[in-house]
Protein backbone atom coordinates (compact mmCIF):
# COMPACT_ATOMS: atom_id res chain seq x y z
CA UNK A 1 0.00 0.00 0.00
CA UNK A 2 1.26 3.49 -0.68
CA UNK A 3 2.83 5.40 2.27
CA UNK A 4 0.54 8.07 2.53
CA UNK A 5 -2.60 5.24 2.11
CA UNK A 6 -1.00 3.98 4.72
CA UNK A 7 -0.94 6.49 6.83
CA UNK A 8 -4.29 7.91 6.00
CA UNK A 9 -5.69 4.71 7.13
CA UNK A 10 -3.80 4.94 10.22
CA UNK A 11 -5.48 8.55 11.13
CA UNK A 12 -8.96 7.91 9.70
CA UNK A 13 -10.40 9.33 13.28
CA UNK A 14 -8.64 12.74 13.03
CA UNK A 15 -9.35 12.86 8.95
CA UNK A 16 -13.46 12.50 10.24
CA UNK A 17 -12.96 14.59 13.09
CA UNK A 18 -11.28 17.49 10.72
CA UNK A 19 -14.07 17.32 8.17
CA UNK A 20 -16.76 17.52 11.26
CA UNK A 21 -15.23 20.86 11.87
CA UNK A 22 -15.43 22.17 8.63
CA UNK A 23 -18.92 21.22 8.39
CA UNK A 24 -19.64 22.47 12.31
CA UNK A 25 -18.04 25.97 11.08
CA UNK A 26 -20.37 26.16 8.21
CA UNK A 27 -23.48 25.51 10.19
CA UNK A 28 -22.12 28.23 12.39
CA UNK A 29 -22.20 30.49 9.90
CA UNK A 30 -25.79 30.20 8.71
CA UNK A 31 -26.87 33.50 10.00
CA UNK A 32 -24.10 35.66 8.16
CA UNK A 33 -22.75 33.28 5.22
CA UNK A 34 -24.38 34.97 2.06
CA UNK A 35 -26.83 32.53 0.47
CA UNK A 36 -25.51 33.84 -3.47
CA UNK A 37 -22.25 34.84 -4.72
CA UNK A 38 -20.65 35.44 -7.49
CA UNK A 39 -17.14 33.59 -8.10
CA UNK A 40 -14.48 34.49 -10.85
CA UNK A 41 -12.85 31.56 -12.36
CA UNK A 42 -9.98 29.97 -10.39
CA UNK A 43 -6.77 29.78 -11.62
CA UNK A 44 -5.99 25.83 -12.56
CA UNK A 45 -3.34 23.81 -10.68
CA UNK A 46 -0.70 20.90 -12.46
CA UNK A 47 -2.26 17.63 -10.71
CA UNK A 48 0.45 17.42 -8.12
CA UNK A 49 2.98 13.97 -8.73
CA UNK A 50 3.65 13.61 -5.11
CA UNK A 51 0.24 13.29 -2.87
CA UNK A 52 0.04 15.63 0.41
CA UNK A 53 -2.19 13.30 2.62
CA UNK A 54 -5.47 13.81 3.16
CA UNK A 55 -5.39 16.08 6.51
CA UNK A 56 -3.02 18.17 4.25
CA UNK A 57 -5.70 18.34 1.23
CA UNK A 58 -8.46 19.08 3.83
CA UNK A 59 -6.67 22.09 5.03
CA UNK A 60 -6.14 23.01 1.86
CA UNK A 61 -9.63 22.76 0.84
CA UNK A 62 -10.59 25.18 3.98
CA UNK A 63 -8.23 27.86 3.19
CA UNK A 64 -8.64 28.47 -0.33
CA UNK A 65 -12.28 27.07 -1.24
CA UNK A 66 -14.77 26.20 2.12
CA UNK A 67 -14.39 30.62 2.09
CA UNK A 68 -16.30 30.62 -1.16
CA UNK A 69 -18.98 28.46 -0.45
CA UNK A 70 -22.67 29.92 -0.56
CA UNK A 71 -25.36 29.30 2.15
CA UNK A 72 -27.59 27.46 -0.94
CA UNK A 73 -28.96 25.43 1.93
CA UNK A 74 -29.63 27.66 4.41
CA UNK A 75 -32.81 29.65 5.18
CA UNK A 76 -32.76 32.33 3.30
CA UNK A 77 -31.96 30.92 -0.61
CA UNK A 78 -34.94 31.83 -2.68
CA UNK A 79 -33.51 30.85 -5.78
CA UNK A 80 -34.30 27.35 -7.33
CA UNK A 81 -36.62 25.10 -5.56
CA UNK A 82 -33.72 23.35 -3.26
CA UNK A 83 -34.52 22.81 0.12
CA UNK A 84 -31.21 22.22 2.81
CA UNK A 85 -30.68 18.84 4.44
CA UNK A 86 -32.08 18.44 7.82
CA UNK A 87 -29.63 16.76 10.38
CA UNK A 88 -30.84 13.67 9.87
CA UNK A 89 -30.30 13.50 6.37
CA UNK A 90 -26.69 14.48 6.37
CA UNK A 91 -26.22 12.10 9.09
CA UNK A 92 -27.24 9.37 6.58
CA UNK A 93 -25.53 10.90 3.86
CA UNK A 94 -22.67 10.73 5.65
CA UNK A 95 -22.90 7.11 5.88
CA UNK A 96 -23.44 6.74 2.42
CA UNK A 97 -19.91 7.87 1.31
CA UNK A 98 -18.11 6.18 4.39
CA UNK A 99 -20.41 2.77 4.04
CA UNK A 100 -19.84 3.16 -0.11
CA UNK A 101 -22.33 0.22 -1.41
CA UNK A 102 -23.67 -0.12 -4.50
CA UNK A 103 -27.55 -0.06 -4.48
CA UNK A 104 -28.54 -1.46 -7.40
CA UNK A 105 -28.20 -4.92 -6.30
CA UNK A 106 -30.52 -7.12 -3.90
CA UNK A 107 -29.61 -9.50 -1.76
CA UNK A 108 -25.79 -9.46 -1.47
CA UNK A 109 -25.93 -6.07 0.89
CA UNK A 110 -28.97 -4.26 2.38
CA UNK A 111 -28.91 -0.82 0.70
CA UNK A 112 -31.48 -1.76 -2.14
CA UNK A 113 -33.60 -3.29 0.80
CA UNK A 114 -33.36 -0.11 2.63
CA UNK A 115 -34.33 1.98 -0.84
CA UNK A 116 -37.47 -0.63 -0.81
CA UNK A 117 -38.38 0.16 2.70
CA UNK A 118 -37.72 4.01 1.66
CA UNK A 119 -39.90 3.49 -1.38
CA UNK A 120 -42.90 1.88 0.78
CA UNK A 121 -42.62 5.37 2.94
CA UNK A 122 -43.24 7.55 -0.27
CA UNK A 123 -46.17 5.50 -1.38
CA UNK A 124 -47.58 5.91 2.28
CA UNK A 125 -46.21 9.74 2.23
CA UNK A 126 -47.68 10.93 -0.99
CA UNK A 127 -50.79 8.51 -0.82
CA UNK A 128 -49.95 6.00 -3.86
CA UNK A 129 -51.30 2.73 -4.59
CA UNK A 130 -49.08 0.10 -3.54
CA UNK A 131 -49.39 -1.14 -7.35
CA UNK A 132 -46.55 1.70 -8.16
CA UNK A 133 -43.25 0.29 -8.58
CA UNK A 134 -40.68 3.35 -7.44
CA UNK A 135 -36.71 3.59 -7.37
CA UNK A 136 -34.30 6.53 -6.90
CA UNK A 137 -32.49 8.76 -9.62
CA UNK A 138 -30.51 11.62 -9.54
CA UNK A 139 -32.60 14.39 -9.87
CA UNK A 140 -36.19 15.17 -11.38
CA UNK A 141 -34.89 15.66 -14.89
CA UNK A 142 -33.39 12.11 -15.07
CA UNK A 143 -36.49 10.98 -13.31
CA UNK A 144 -38.83 12.50 -15.90
CA UNK A 145 -36.93 10.83 -18.92
CA UNK A 146 -37.59 7.74 -17.25
CA UNK A 147 -41.36 8.30 -17.24
CA UNK A 148 -41.34 9.69 -20.49
CA UNK A 149 -38.70 6.81 -21.74
CA UNK A 150 -41.32 4.19 -20.66
CA UNK A 151 -44.34 6.33 -22.59
CA UNK A 152 -41.98 6.15 -25.15
CA UNK A 153 -42.10 2.16 -24.78
CA UNK A 154 -46.00 2.23 -23.90
CA UNK A 155 -46.74 4.05 -27.29
CA UNK A 156 -44.87 1.69 -29.31
CA UNK A 157 -46.49 -1.49 -27.88
CA UNK A 158 -49.53 0.44 -28.82
CA UNK A 159 -48.29 0.59 -32.63
CA UNK A 160 -47.45 -3.09 -32.27
CA UNK A 161 -43.04 -2.25 -31.90
CA UNK A 162 -40.79 -2.77 -29.37
CA UNK A 163 -38.98 0.55 -29.27
CA UNK A 164 -36.40 -0.83 -26.75
CA UNK A 165 -35.64 -3.46 -29.37
CA UNK A 166 -36.00 -2.35 -32.74
CA UNK A 167 -35.43 1.33 -31.81
CA UNK A 168 -37.77 4.09 -33.02
CA UNK A 169 -36.05 4.36 -37.00
CA UNK A 170 -39.43 4.39 -39.80
CA UNK A 171 -41.81 5.30 -37.26
CA UNK A 172 -44.07 8.59 -36.77
CA UNK A 173 -42.68 10.95 -33.94
CA UNK A 174 -44.23 10.05 -30.80
CA UNK A 175 -46.36 13.10 -29.82
CA UNK A 176 -45.96 14.68 -26.36
CA UNK A 177 -48.75 17.24 -25.22
CA UNK A 178 -48.60 19.77 -22.37
CA UNK A 179 -49.56 23.14 -21.32
CA UNK A 180 -46.71 24.03 -18.55
CA UNK A 181 -44.25 21.45 -19.09
CA UNK A 182 -40.52 22.03 -17.04
CA UNK A 183 -37.73 22.68 -19.11
CA UNK A 184 -36.59 19.32 -17.60
CA UNK A 185 -39.51 17.81 -19.80
CA UNK A 186 -38.15 19.35 -22.81
CA UNK A 187 -34.55 18.38 -22.07
CA UNK A 188 -35.80 14.75 -21.68
CA UNK A 189 -37.25 14.90 -24.81
CA UNK A 190 -33.96 15.81 -26.72
CA UNK A 191 -31.91 13.39 -25.12
CA UNK A 192 -34.77 10.75 -25.82
CA UNK A 193 -34.44 11.95 -29.80
CA UNK A 194 -38.28 12.54 -29.50
CA UNK A 195 -37.32 16.36 -30.21
CA UNK A 196 -38.35 19.23 -28.36
CA UNK A 197 -39.53 21.35 -30.26
CA UNK A 198 -42.17 19.11 -31.25
CA UNK A 199 -43.82 19.49 -27.73
CA UNK A 200 -47.60 19.80 -28.38
CA UNK A 201 -48.55 23.12 -26.26
CA UNK A 202 -52.38 22.57 -24.87
CA UNK A 203 -53.74 26.51 -23.59
CA UNK A 204 -53.97 26.71 -20.19
CA UNK A 205 -56.81 28.27 -17.76
CA UNK A 206 -57.05 31.76 -18.01
CA UNK A 207 -54.31 33.42 -15.90
CA UNK A 208 -53.15 30.09 -14.85
CA UNK A 209 -50.63 27.57 -15.53
CA UNK A 210 -52.99 25.06 -15.49
CA UNK A 211 -54.14 23.21 -18.26
CA UNK A 212 -57.51 24.10 -19.87
CA UNK A 213 -59.27 20.52 -19.51
CA UNK A 214 -61.39 21.03 -22.28
CA UNK A 215 -58.64 22.39 -24.64
CA UNK A 216 -56.81 18.87 -24.00
CA UNK A 217 -59.94 16.62 -24.73
CA UNK A 218 -60.61 18.61 -28.15
CA UNK A 219 -56.70 17.88 -29.17
CA UNK A 220 -57.48 14.33 -27.81
CA UNK A 221 -60.43 13.94 -29.85
CA UNK A 222 -58.36 14.95 -33.18
CA UNK A 223 -55.62 12.77 -32.84
CA UNK A 224 -55.82 9.07 -33.96
CA UNK A 225 -53.00 7.73 -32.39
CA UNK A 226 -51.35 6.95 -28.82
CA UNK A 227 -49.63 10.08 -27.16
CA UNK A 228 -47.70 10.97 -24.01
CA UNK A 229 -49.68 13.88 -21.76
CA UNK A 230 -47.55 15.19 -19.41
CA UNK A 231 -49.62 16.82 -16.55
CA UNK A 232 -47.87 19.46 -13.60
CA UNK A 233 -48.39 18.38 -10.17
CA UNK A 234 -46.95 21.94 -9.52
CA UNK A 235 -45.48 24.65 -11.75
CA UNK A 236 -42.17 26.30 -11.23
CA UNK A 237 -43.34 29.47 -11.45
CA UNK A 238 -46.70 29.48 -9.09
CA UNK A 239 -47.14 26.14 -8.20
CA UNK A 240 -50.00 25.64 -10.20
CA UNK A 241 -51.56 22.17 -10.57
CA UNK A 242 -53.88 20.62 -13.61
CA UNK A 243 -57.11 18.81 -12.65
CA UNK A 244 -55.58 15.52 -12.14
CA UNK A 245 -58.88 13.95 -11.30
CA UNK A 246 -60.37 15.08 -14.38
CA UNK A 247 -57.33 14.26 -16.70
CA UNK A 248 -57.37 10.64 -14.98
CA UNK A 249 -61.40 10.53 -16.41
CA UNK A 250 -60.30 11.04 -19.99
CA UNK A 251 -58.47 7.95 -20.21
CA UNK A 252 -61.66 5.89 -20.19
CA UNK A 253 -62.22 7.68 -23.31
CA UNK A 254 -58.30 8.81 -25.22
CA UNK A 255 -55.76 6.69 -25.38
CA UNK A 256 -52.24 8.29 -23.85
CA UNK A 257 -50.15 7.83 -21.02
CA UNK A 258 -50.35 10.16 -17.89
CA UNK A 259 -46.95 11.37 -16.54
CA UNK A 260 -47.49 13.63 -13.51
CA UNK A 261 -44.58 16.38 -13.19
CA UNK A 262 -45.12 16.32 -9.19
CA UNK A 263 -41.25 17.13 -8.30
CA UNK A 264 -42.17 19.53 -5.40
CA UNK A 265 -45.67 20.13 -5.66
CA UNK A 266 -46.20 16.20 -4.49
CA UNK A 267 -45.62 17.31 -1.31
CA UNK A 268 -48.97 18.61 -0.89
CA UNK A 269 -49.78 15.66 -0.19
CA UNK A 270 -48.55 16.07 3.17
CA UNK A 271 -50.92 18.73 4.11
CA UNK A 272 -54.83 18.89 4.77
CA UNK A 273 -55.01 22.13 3.43
CA UNK A 274 -53.21 20.88 -0.41
CA UNK A 275 -54.02 17.75 -0.56
CA UNK A 276 -56.85 17.80 -2.47
CA UNK A 277 -54.64 19.60 -5.10
CA UNK A 278 -52.94 15.84 -5.42
CA UNK A 279 -56.39 14.21 -6.13
CA UNK A 280 -56.59 11.86 -9.63
CA UNK A 281 -52.74 11.46 -8.56
CA UNK A 282 -53.55 7.54 -9.42
CA UNK A 283 -54.07 7.68 -12.72
CA UNK A 284 -50.82 8.55 -13.48
CA UNK A 285 -48.59 6.01 -15.34
CA UNK A 286 -45.23 7.19 -14.17
CA UNK A 287 -44.39 9.98 -11.56
CA UNK A 288 -41.76 12.33 -11.11
CA UNK A 289 -41.14 13.69 -7.20
CA UNK A 290 -37.80 14.83 -6.08
CA UNK A 291 -36.33 14.57 -2.71
CA UNK A 292 -33.64 17.30 -2.26
CA UNK A 293 -36.25 19.67 -2.85
CA UNK A 294 -39.13 19.80 -0.30
CA UNK A 295 -38.11 16.81 1.32
CA UNK A 296 -34.88 18.53 2.26
CA UNK A 297 -31.69 15.95 1.07
CA UNK A 298 -28.46 16.51 -0.08
CA UNK A 299 -28.56 16.45 -3.70
CA UNK A 300 -29.13 13.89 -5.74
CA UNK A 301 -31.80 12.16 -4.83
CA UNK A 302 -35.12 11.64 -6.61
CA UNK A 303 -37.53 9.07 -7.69
CA UNK A 304 -39.51 8.24 -10.31
CA UNK A 305 -42.66 5.63 -10.00
CA UNK A 306 -44.71 3.77 -12.71
CA UNK A 307 -47.83 1.26 -12.44
CA UNK A 308 -45.78 -0.72 -15.47
CA UNK A 309 -43.09 -2.52 -14.40
CA UNK A 310 -42.56 -4.53 -16.84
CA UNK A 311 -42.46 -1.83 -19.53
CA UNK A 312 -40.10 -0.41 -17.12
CA UNK A 313 -37.95 -4.11 -17.20
CA UNK A 314 -37.99 -4.18 -20.77
CA UNK A 315 -36.74 -0.72 -21.41
CA UNK A 316 -33.51 -1.03 -18.59
CA UNK A 317 -33.00 -4.49 -18.50
CA UNK A 318 -29.35 -5.52 -18.52
CA UNK A 319 -28.74 -8.42 -20.63
CA UNK A 320 -25.18 -9.35 -19.04
CA UNK A 321 -25.29 -12.96 -18.58
CA UNK A 322 -23.47 -13.29 -15.06
CA UNK A 323 -26.33 -11.05 -13.93
CA UNK A 324 -28.80 -14.17 -14.34
CA UNK A 325 -32.66 -13.64 -15.40
CA UNK A 326 -33.85 -10.30 -15.27
CA UNK A 327 -37.36 -11.17 -14.88
CA UNK A 328 -36.55 -13.20 -12.12
CA UNK A 329 -34.42 -10.57 -10.38
CA UNK A 330 -35.65 -7.47 -8.60
CA UNK A 331 -31.85 -5.72 -8.83
CA UNK A 332 -32.01 -2.20 -9.36
CA UNK A 333 -29.68 -2.51 -12.19
CA UNK A 334 -32.56 -3.97 -14.62
CA UNK A 335 -35.18 -1.24 -13.63
CA UNK A 336 -33.21 2.24 -14.13
CA UNK A 337 -30.34 3.93 -16.49
CA UNK A 338 -27.67 3.14 -13.84
CA UNK A 339 -26.17 -0.49 -13.16
CA UNK A 340 -24.31 1.22 -10.34
CA UNK A 341 -24.80 4.11 -7.60
CA UNK A 342 -24.34 5.25 -4.63
CA UNK A 343 -27.36 4.25 -2.01
CA UNK A 344 -29.26 7.51 -2.23
CA UNK A 345 -32.04 6.83 -0.57
CA UNK A 346 -30.24 6.57 2.81
CA UNK A 347 -30.95 10.06 4.08
CA UNK A 348 -34.17 9.76 2.36
CA UNK A 349 -35.05 7.06 4.71
CA UNK A 350 -32.88 8.80 7.20
CA UNK A 351 -35.29 11.93 7.95
CA UNK A 352 -38.35 10.34 7.14
CA UNK A 353 -37.69 7.79 10.55
CA UNK A 354 -36.36 10.98 12.50
CA UNK A 355 -39.06 13.32 12.00
CA UNK A 356 -42.15 11.40 10.26
CA UNK A 357 -45.18 12.66 8.30
CA UNK A 358 -45.93 14.83 10.76
CA UNK A 359 -42.41 16.50 10.55
CA UNK A 360 -42.44 16.90 7.19
CA UNK A 361 -45.73 18.58 6.69
CA UNK A 362 -44.76 20.98 9.28
CA UNK A 363 -41.86 21.97 7.11
CA UNK A 364 -44.35 22.34 4.07
CA UNK A 365 -46.72 24.19 5.83
CA UNK A 366 -45.10 26.59 7.24
CA UNK A 367 -42.98 27.53 4.28
CA UNK A 368 -46.46 27.92 2.76
CA UNK A 369 -47.16 30.30 5.94
CA UNK A 370 -44.30 32.07 4.92
CA UNK A 371 -44.32 32.61 0.73
CA UNK A 372 -48.16 34.05 1.51
CA UNK A 373 -46.68 36.54 3.98
CA UNK A 374 -44.20 37.50 1.54
CA UNK A 375 -46.93 37.30 -1.03
CA UNK A 376 -48.57 39.77 1.08
CA UNK A 377 -45.91 42.31 1.71
CA UNK A 378 -45.25 42.29 -2.39
CA UNK A 379 -49.22 43.10 -3.25
CA UNK A 380 -49.53 46.28 -0.63
CA UNK A 381 -45.99 47.48 -1.55
CA UNK A 382 -45.49 50.42 -3.89
CA UNK A 383 -42.26 48.64 -5.22
CA UNK A 384 -43.33 45.77 -6.52
CA UNK A 385 -46.11 43.03 -8.29
CA UNK A 386 -47.59 40.51 -7.22
CA UNK A 387 -47.96 38.30 -10.66
CA UNK A 388 -50.11 35.33 -9.25
CA UNK A 389 -51.27 34.49 -6.15
CA UNK A 390 -48.97 32.66 -3.89
CA UNK A 391 -50.77 29.17 -4.49
CA UNK A 392 -48.16 27.12 -2.15
CA UNK A 393 -44.45 27.90 -1.74
CA UNK A 394 -43.37 29.91 -4.30
CA UNK A 395 -44.02 34.11 -5.04
CA UNK A 396 -43.83 35.30 -8.55
CA UNK A 397 -43.25 38.99 -8.79
CA UNK A 398 -41.47 42.10 -10.49
CA UNK A 399 -40.58 45.41 -10.49
CA UNK A 400 -43.51 47.84 -11.12
CA UNK A 401 -41.62 50.53 -12.77
CA UNK A 402 -39.49 48.42 -15.35
CA UNK A 403 -40.29 44.61 -16.61
CA UNK A 404 -37.09 44.47 -18.92
CA UNK A 405 -35.10 40.97 -18.24
CA UNK A 406 -31.90 43.19 -18.01
CA UNK A 407 -33.14 45.22 -15.21
CA UNK A 408 -34.48 42.52 -13.89
CA UNK A 409 -31.51 40.41 -13.52
CA UNK A 410 -29.16 43.94 -12.61
CA UNK A 411 -31.39 44.48 -9.80
CA UNK A 412 -31.03 40.50 -8.51
CA UNK A 413 -27.41 40.49 -9.06
CA UNK A 414 -27.35 43.69 -6.76
CA UNK A 415 -29.61 41.66 -3.95
CA UNK A 416 -26.97 38.85 -4.64
CA UNK A 417 -23.78 40.60 -4.33
CA UNK A 418 -25.37 42.66 -1.32
CA UNK A 419 -25.39 38.91 0.39
CA UNK A 420 -28.00 38.37 2.44
CA UNK A 421 -30.78 36.74 0.68
CA UNK A 422 -30.72 34.86 -3.45
CA UNK A 423 -34.00 35.16 -5.74
CA UNK A 424 -33.69 34.01 -9.25
CA UNK A 425 -35.17 35.53 -12.33
CA UNK A 426 -38.10 33.91 -14.92
CA UNK A 427 -40.40 34.72 -16.77
CA UNK A 428 -43.88 34.50 -16.16
CA UNK A 429 -46.57 34.84 -19.47
CA UNK A 430 -44.18 36.90 -21.09
CA UNK A 431 -43.36 38.97 -18.22
CA UNK A 432 -39.57 39.39 -16.78
CA UNK A 433 -40.00 38.22 -13.31
CA UNK A 434 -38.95 37.13 -9.77
CA UNK A 435 -39.45 33.50 -8.64
CA UNK A 436 -39.18 32.97 -4.61
CA UNK A 437 -39.55 29.69 -4.12
CA UNK A 438 -39.49 28.62 0.11
CA UNK A 439 -38.44 25.37 0.82
CA UNK A 440 -35.81 25.34 3.26
CA UNK A 441 -36.34 23.37 6.60
CA UNK A 442 -34.92 26.31 9.02
CA UNK A 443 -36.92 29.39 6.92
CA UNK A 444 -38.92 31.34 9.20
CA UNK A 445 -41.14 34.62 9.46
CA UNK A 446 -38.18 36.80 10.46
CA UNK A 447 -36.14 35.36 7.31
CA UNK A 448 -39.25 36.45 5.19
CA UNK A 449 -39.33 39.88 6.92
CA UNK A 450 -35.60 40.53 6.06
CA UNK A 451 -35.74 39.24 2.95
CA UNK A 452 -38.62 42.11 1.83
CA UNK A 453 -36.38 44.76 3.48
CA UNK A 454 -33.50 43.96 1.56
CA UNK A 455 -35.85 43.72 -1.38
CA UNK A 456 -36.52 47.43 -0.96
CA UNK A 457 -33.11 48.60 0.35
CA UNK A 458 -31.42 47.56 -2.66
CA UNK A 459 -34.05 48.89 -5.06
CA UNK A 460 -34.03 51.85 -3.70
CA UNK A 461 -30.44 52.14 -3.25
CA UNK A 462 -30.09 51.55 -7.24
CA UNK A 463 -32.31 53.97 -7.90
CA UNK A 464 -30.55 56.69 -5.65
CA UNK A 465 -27.49 55.45 -7.97
CA UNK A 466 -29.44 56.49 -11.15
CA UNK A 467 -30.44 59.82 -10.03
CA UNK A 468 -27.34 60.60 -9.35
CA UNK A 469 -25.75 59.45 -12.52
Amino acid sequence: MHQLLENDKQQISDILQSTVKIAEAYFQQQDVLPPGRFVNDIVLEDLPLQGESALQTIQYFKQHYAPYITNSAGPRYFGFVTGGSTPAAIAGDWLVSAFDQNACGSNDTIAPQVERQTIHYFKQLFGLDNAYFGSFVTGATVSNQVGLTLGRQWVGEQLGKDFSGEGVYGVAPVKVVSATPHSSVLKSMAVLGMGKNTLIKIDTLPDREAIDIHALETYLKSTNEPVIVVANAGTVNTVDFDDLEEIGKLKSKYTFWLHVDAAFGGFAALSEKYAHLMQGINHADSITIDAHKWLNVPYDAAMQFTRHKRLQLKVFQNSAAYLGDPEQSPDYFHYTPENSRRWRALPSWFTLKAYGKEGHREIVERNSATAYSLGQKIERSEDFKLLAPVRMNVVCFTLKETTTFDAIRSFLNAIRDDGRVFFTPTLYKGTPAIRAAISNWQTSETDIQLAFDVLKEVLHAKKKITVTT
